[in-house]
């Protein structure tokens, strides 16, 4: 086990992204504390899970904590940021975080400026001392976990981060997870990653894609499937 593998992590909301990471966390015998609003969902996703999970309080994850996966609602990750800001020092953010709500047709709206990200806006609200990490963000939770650990070559899973220091354990974290890490740079790229980007799965990329597809869009945004 590398040291950053030692470093804890907690799934924040386990909705479709949650659930589906955690799964695929502890499948590849990473364990994670999982938590909720309703902590008794929280203990029943961690009894189906096994040994490597386990559930906790929001705030007692948080506390314990190296990693936390806010894979709660855009909105709501503003007022998180706020209520935990003391305890979030030190602590590294990963954010799969969309911009996005319901429309009344079906699919879905982009709610905040065509040209912002929710990477940035929750980059710009973080805590001093906490670092952050847009990932698990750029694949619908169907892919994600369909996709996870497939042979004989792994999906790509892009992320993005300002801080290098955080690389490493977020590369471990998605390989765990059962996918190829492939940074696409700092959280200007943010936009690349979410729901209509060209690195997203219900934007240009359309699809989970290897290694090879995953560095030409990343070079060639005008590239469309």
């Amino acid at each position: 086990m590398s040291q950053t593998q030692e470093l804890n992590v907690a799934i924040i909301g386990l909705g479709a992204i949650g659930r589906v990471l955690a799964i695929n966390l502890t499948t590849g015998f990473r364990t994670v504390m999982v938590a909720a609003r309703d902590y008794a969902a929280a203990q029943d996703l961690a009894n189906e899970l096994g040994n490597f999970a386990q559930p906790k309080e929001i705030s007692a994850a948080v506390d314990q904590a190296d990693i936390i996966v806010l894979a709660i609602w855009f909105d709501a990750v503003g007022e998180f940021l706020q209520q935990y800001a003391t305890q979030l020092n030190g602590k590294i953010i990963v954010d799969p975080s969309n911009p996005i709500a319901p429309d009344l047709i079906g699919g879905f709206v982009k709610i905040v400026g065509q040209t912002e990200s929710a990477g940035q806006i929750n980059a710009s609200l973080l805590p001093s001392g906490a670092k952050l990490a847009k990932a698990f963000g750029t694949l619908g939770a169907v892919s994600l976990a369909q996709a996870s650990g497939q042979t004989p070559e792994q999906a790509v899973l892009f992320y993005a981060t300002d801080d290098h220091a955080v690389q490493f354990a977020i590369e471990e974290l998605i390989i765990d997870a059962g996918f190829e890490p492939l940074y696409a740079g700092g959280l200007d790229q943010s936009i690349r990653l979410e729901v209509f980007g060209d690195l997203h799965e219900f934007g240009a990329l359309g699809k989970p894609v290897l290694l090879d597809e995953a560095r030409e869009r990343l070079l060639n945004p005008d590239l469309v499937s």
